[in-house]
């Protein structure tokens, strides 16, 4: 049974909300493990009581270009379709992205910062 546009983005928002708090508090990342329904309702994920649920984390390889990401929640919404189906529901969690944190140098922050105007107009402002 394929689901609406409307179903597939509330799923997709939910699905989301569940990565982002999974990434940011070690509290409900366990409850992730412990009583996956319950920490998926907490999303808006809100599965039948019967069904199976099983939460994998990680994956060989990330997913760097715009394509793959799309493909692994393309891939996501059709689990969560299989799931409807036979109560079965499987969700796949990427392992929390690394974010460069590092102090850029002096040239590199030139290079960010404005610079020079090279419109012929008075006002500089386009």
């Amino acid at each position: 049974m394929a689901l609406t546009e409307d179903n597939k983005n509330q799923f997709v928002d939910a699905y989301t909300k569940v990565l982002l708090t999974s990434w940011s508090s070690d509290e409900y990342s366990q409850r992730l493990d412990s009583d996956p329904r319950a920490a998926l309702a907490e999303a808006g994920l809100v599965l039948p009581a019967d069904a199976k649920v099983t939460i994998t984390r990680g994956s060989a390889e990330p997913a760097t270009t715009e394509d793959a990401k799309q493909s692994r929640l393309d891939n996501q919404v059709a689990l969560y379709e299989t799931g409807l189906e036979t109560g079965v529901f499987e969700f796949h969690l990427p392992s929390t992205p690394q974010i460069d944190t590092s102090e850029l140098e002096d040239a590199e922050l030139e290079g960010a910062a404005g610079g020079t105007c090279c419109c012929c107009c008075p006002c500089c402002c386009c």
